[in-house]
């Protein structure tokens, strides 16, 4: 059982487990806010993919703002959960998680909401299959 210091479970499925290594640090040793940003939408891409059954861009980011920091050594966890799928485009809710280093401790780093759009071949909106 994983042990949560959030008063909230992580909502949504879980898309994304990475490991915050010392390149991805910033001089103070936490791990850069872009970089656990960057793994967010690693993970809205891979599931918007899976919705829409091919490809998907970021169109917007919503309101992120970090609640603590990632360490050296932590496992961050992303999960993500559909809130609407419109004709061409998605608004998805992604929440970060830390698992911190060789503990069962969870905390949310932070969540955020992006907006993917669905591209035919040749780079236009196209329609999320239903």
């Amino acid at each position: 059982m994983t042990e949560k210091t959030d008063t909230d479970a992580p909502k949504g499925e879980l898309t994304l487990r990475t490991l915050a290594m010392p390149g991805d640090t910033n001089a103070a040793g936490d791990i850069f806010g872009g970089w656990v940003m960057a793994q967010m939408d690693l993970a809205s891409g891979i599931r918007g993919a899976e919705v829409a059954g091919g490809r998907v861009v970021t169109a917007a980011v919503n309101e992120m703002s970090f609640a603590m920091p990632v360490k050296v050594g932590d496992t961050l966890c992303v999960y993500t959960e559909i809130e609407r799928i419109g004709r061409t485009s998605m608004v998805m809710r992604i929440e970060a998680w830390a698992q911190r280093y060789l503990s069962h401790v969870m905390e949310k780093v932070t969540d955020a909401s992006f907006v993917m759009v669905a591209l035919d071949t040749a780079g236009k909106p196209t329609p999320i299959p239903r």
